[in-house]
């Protein structure tokens, strides 16, 4: 969590879960390059394997759904 916080990144939640993964963690990050920066500072220590999925807000998909429809 220590270097997440050095890297910019901030750790909003964390869940323990069941099934195909061990664990969920919501990042907070100034962009998408800072968050893929710190996963691979991590992945790098050779214990961790991650997979992402970009979440957008309502507010976000809507702004995404008005450049689609030319908005």
């Amino acid at each position: 969590m220590a270097s997440a916080k050095k890297q910019g990144v901030k750790v909003r939640d964390m869940y323990w879960t069941l099934g195909d993964h061990d664990r969920v963690i919501i990042l907070e990050a100034p962009d998408d390059e800072t968050v893929t920066t710190a996963l691979l500072h991590l992945g790098a220590l050779g214990n961790v394997h991650t997979t992402t999925c970009r979440a957008f807000t309502a507010g976000q998909m809507d702004a995404i759904l008005a450049k689609k429809n030319g908005g």
